[in-house]
């Protein structure tokens, strides 16, 4: 087994590694946000009972009114880190996919030509195609967070 096949077969597994890190971290950062979330609705409640009694003086009114507008700048933050954090979800599988299709691709790739047959051919054409396909899906999510970047600006 030549060196650089061990090479590349360690930076693949170390890649996947930190595919899988970086999705835990996720997962257990939108599990955080909904118990935050649940938090706020909690609140949220509390506040428009309030609110709709409206039996308090004008300050305290003023200060019902200000947690109201804090509890939904709260709530609208945690929907955009979760909407990023899908974004990611979707990045690292589309990540991982393109991984798998390179790695069937470089095994046909690396076949004898004298044991090709035209099946080879065409699944390797096949390859191709899917491969185009999650660069294209990966560039859509990248154009999406640039475009949400740029409106957050």
């Amino acid at each position: 087994y030549p060196t650089w096949k061990c090479t590349l077969t360690r930076r693949a597994r170390e890649a996947q590694m930190k595919r899988f890190c970086k999705a835990q971290a996720i997962q257990r950062r939108l599990e955080e946000i909904e118990v935050t979330f649940q938090e706020l609705e909690q609140q949220g409640i509390k506040l428009e009972k309030l609110l709709r009694d409206e039996d308090g003086t004008p300050a305290d009114q003023k200060t019902q009114w200000m947690n109201q507008l804090l509890y939904l700048v709260q709530k609208n933050s945690l929907m955009s880190e979760e909407s990023d954090l899908m974004i990611t979800v979707q990045e690292l599988k589309l990540e991982e996919q393109q991984w798998q299709l390179d790695q069937n691709l470089r095994w046909h790739m690396n076949r004898d030509e004298s044991l090709k047959m035209p099946e080879y051919r065409v699944a390797k054409q096949e390859i191709l195609m899917q491969l185009l396909e999650v660069v294209n899906k990966r560039n859509v999510l990248i154009h999406i967070q640039e475009e949400k970047r740029l409106n957050e600006l």
